[in-house]
């Protein structure tokens, strides 16, 4: 009788745009690639052909709506994407994401005002408890003004991008929930300010120290 594979763990790296955590995830995929850890890299709201669908809705900045129907588009496409997460870990893979429900807390709780209960509430009724508390949650964050100038150097402020294009004081309202939301959903908070290296070099050191890999 075959061994049962081990299950793998999950890894979320969040923080404001600008943060640098998706160059982060896809570094640490390669890196436990190289340790000989199968991945899935998961990406929100996308990864299925109906979450593909509805990230096109969500971030289509010319349809307006409240910000509690995109709590529903985002939780709807989080559906299908944790069926897909939860073979990934049964199977022994590690899955890799740059993003989850602690972006909502942020963009739709503090940006838009929708309350972190009805957050909450809404995420547990729906989403698997593998998901609402990964193995490891990492919230990078880095100053204003350096967010800012990464931010203008990759041309996010898309006319037609949902929430890159909202003014100035969402952004800093997202920006300035995610220490918060860090010290609230225990996860670690990392300073990002450091060369994309010297943070990957960061991270992967918590990764072995932790999971002893």
């Amino acid at each position: 009788m075959a061994a049962m594979s081990t299950r793998g763990h999950s890894i979320v790296i969040e923080g404001h745009d600008g943060t640098g955590k998706s160059t982060q995830a896809a570094l640490l995929v390669k890196w436990l690639q190289n340790k000989g850890i199968q991945t899935f890299e998961a990406h929100e709201p996308a990864g299925t052909p109906l979450a593909d669908k509805l990230r096109e809705i969500i971030k289509d900045g010319t349809l307006e709506r409240d910000p509690h129907t995109d709590l529903l588009l985002f939780t709807a496409a989080r559906i299908e994407i944790a069926k897909q997460e939860e073979a990934a870990l049964a199977s022994g893979k590690w899955v890799i994401k740059a993003r989850n429900w602690l972006s909502t807390l942020a963009y739709q709780g503090s940006g838009s005002g929708v309350s972190t209960t009805t957050i909450e509430s809404v995420t547990k009724q729906f989403l698997p408890n593998f998901y609402l508390h990964p193995s490891l949650q990492i919230v990078l964050y880095v100053p204003q003004e350096v967010r800012r100038a990464r931010i203008s150097l990759r041309g996010l402020n898309e006319p037609n991008d949902t929430f890159e294009s909202k003014d100035v004081m969402f952004q800093e309202r997202v920006a300035n929930a995610y220490e918060t939301i860090a010290q609230d959903r225990n996860a670690l908070l990392l300073d990002a300010s450091p060369s994309i290296d010297e943070l990957h070099a960061t991270i992967t050191h918590i990764i072995e120290t932790q999971f002893n890999v």
